[in-house]
């Protein structure tokens, strides 16, 4: 005994905007959410920073933690030496050098 599928079409629709009536945008700082609504909306806050917003989250007020896109955070994280002022720099010679005087440090506290 052959079934018979039935198959619907379901009208496309468009995604609705993301509502964030908890967020603020504070100068300087841009956008913040405090933690209880941060929780409850994370997937569309990570959503929002993958699209290049940064969020702060606050807690009583207070600033406590940002997300923000990880392309950002790698560019900031990026670290250049300066290689002609450390070829500029003397090597030290003489005198008391970092380990004795770590050492001396150490022993005084009883370490």
């Amino acid at each position: 005994m052959k079934r018979k599928i039935k198959t619907t079409q379901h009208p496309k629709t468009t995604p609705e905007p993301l509502i964030l009536k908890e967020s603020v945008v504070v100068e300087g700082v841009g956008l913040t959410m405090p933690v209880p609504a941060a929780k409850a909306r994370l997937s569309a806050l990570l959503e929002l920073v993958a699209s290049g917003t940064q969020v702060t989250i606050t807690s009583d007020g207070q600033p406590k933690a940002g997300l923000r896109p990880v392309e950002a955070a790698r560019e900031e994280l990026g670290f250049e030496p300066a290689w002609d002022l450390l070829e500029s720099v003397s090597t030290q010679t003489e005198g008391p050098f970092s380990e004795e005087l770590i050492r001396a440090d150490r022993d005084g506290r009883g370490w």
